[in-house]
């Protein structure tokens, strides 16, 4: 689909969807519980109905209520939270094979997170999803399995379809973790192997780290008795716990929210983002240290975040380290901002979905944006955003982020692939006024 958006101003209140680092965190744990969980507010996308299906693959039901008809298809609360709930019957480790295929599209969290979970029964489960996921290596993570007596068969390079096997058998093995969801997808497994098994992982690299600090935060609420370096380079886990039920609502997205964010820095809003915690411990609620740094005011409330924006943008320098899919909207910002903005310490961001340094150096050259790539980082020299053609590669986020580019640019932009954004926020296409073309 290709949608042509035209430069114009947006301010008022956008209602951020539900995260899906939290939602698909949340099913698995529900799936692997021994109960019934309710999910309230979930996100309603293409990359959390994968997770759904998978863990209807491993056996748990899941029962999707909507608190509306037909005929009011998208109801929102006043949060913004979409009236949507699962009930969850978990069948603990109790795996068993429904597919001869788990298929998770898209979803690389999805894939990661569910390779480590699979191991924790004895039958075999195969993976598959899209044209990027077979290009997205698990080769680490399969490495550390086989190590902790899991039996893997992968494609070249370690990516889909993947077949795991376990059981799992604990021991020590290394992880090298360019993505955090080699790491978490290990912590999520590890409690529930067979009591007296321990797992301990030394990690002689991670990125993302805010997204470890996530996962663990579910591991304390589930009594999980852990212990870890200061810096998070190792991890010793004891087997022979388990989960308990998921409940409650699933909090609002920062990885989402970041997008609404650049509009008002971009127009000058202001725009009010609403349902986002400030104590949430997602690591893309950074962006708003980052505009704030880049001249923009942001003012937090019990109910959310105001952004706008009086005087120019500035550029300056940001490691994304622990933010990589930061990327591609702050390289948007950054196309608005006197001077020349560096995004560093971000080579990883070159494995995701695309290569999202090659692919945004690209799309902003053919709107008039001078951009130079590093090994680890994207230099981009602000100025004139101009209309044009641009391609989304397939990837959300990259789609996202050009839109919001279109909408302070100086003549309409048409963008490919724009399908891609429902994979994480359904209707942000419609919330900007795109046209279909």
């Amino acid at each position: 689909m290709r949608v042509v958006i035209s430069p114009h101003p947006i301010s008022g209140t956008f209602r951020v969807p539900a995260s899906k680092s939290h939602t698909i965190r949340r099913l698995l744990i529900a799936a692997l519980s021994n109960g019934v969980s309710t999910i309230d507010y979930p996100l309603d996308s293409l990359d959390a109905r994968s997770c759904v299906a998978v863990c209807r693959g491993f056996g748990a039901s899941i029962i999707e209520e909507r608190d509306f008809d037909a005929e009011c298809p998208n109801p929102l609360d006043e949060d913004g939270r979409r009236l949507i709930h699962y009930t969850v019957q978990g069948v603990g480790t109790a795996l068993t094979s429904r597919a001869e295929a788990l298929d998770v599209d898209n979803s690389g969290t999805t894939l990661f997170l569910a390779l480590a979970v699979a191991a924790l029964g004895n039958a075999p489960f195969t993976f598959t999803g899209d044209e990027q996921i077979r290009r997205r290596s698990a080769a680490p993570l399969l490495a550390a399995l086989a190590g902790l007596g899991v039996r893997t068969q992968a494609a070249n390079n370690g990516c889909a379809p993947i077949t795991i096997q376990g059981p799992f058998k604990g021991g020590r093995v290394s992880l090298e973790c360019p993505t955090s969801q080699y790491l978490s997808a290990l912590l999520l497994a590890a409690p529930l192997a067979e009591k007296d098994l321990i797992t301990e992982i030394d990690v002689p690299l991670l990125n993302e780290k805010p997204y470890i600090e996530l996962t663990l935060s579910y591991l304390d609420s589930q009594g999980v008795v852990y212990e870890k370096a200061p810096d998070f380079s190792f991890f010793r886990l004891y087997g022979g716990h388990s989960y308990t039920p998921m409940n409650g609502p699933v909090p609002a997205d920062f990885s989402s929210a970041a997008f609404p964010a650049c509009i008002a820095a971009i127009t000058g809003g202001p725009l009010s983002l609403s349902g986002l915690d400030s104590s949430d411990a997602q690591g893309d609620k950074l962006m708003f240290e980052m505009l704030a740094q880049m001249g923009c005011v942001v003012n937090w409330t019990e109910r959310g975040v105001s952004v706008s924006r009086n005087g120019p943008l500035r550029g300056g320098v940001f490691d994304l380290n622990a933010t990589p899919d930061l990327l591609p909207i702050m390289a948007v910002a950054a196309s608005y901002a006197e001077g020349e903005t560096a995004l560093v310490n971000v080579a990883h961001a070159r494995i995701k979905e695309t290569d999202r340094i090659a692919v945004m150096a690209s799309e902003l050259r053919k709107l008039g944006i001078c951009c130079t790539e590093r090994p680890d980082a994207l230099i981009i020299q602000g100025g004139t955003v101009q209309g044009g053609e641009v391609d989304g590669h397939g990837d959300h986020r990259v789609v996202m982020a050009l839109a919001v580019a279109a909408l302070g640019a100086s003549g309409p932009v048409s963008i490919d692939s724009a399908e891609a954004a429902s994979v994480t926020y359904p209707g942000f296409l419609h919330s900007i006024a795109a046209e279909c073309a």
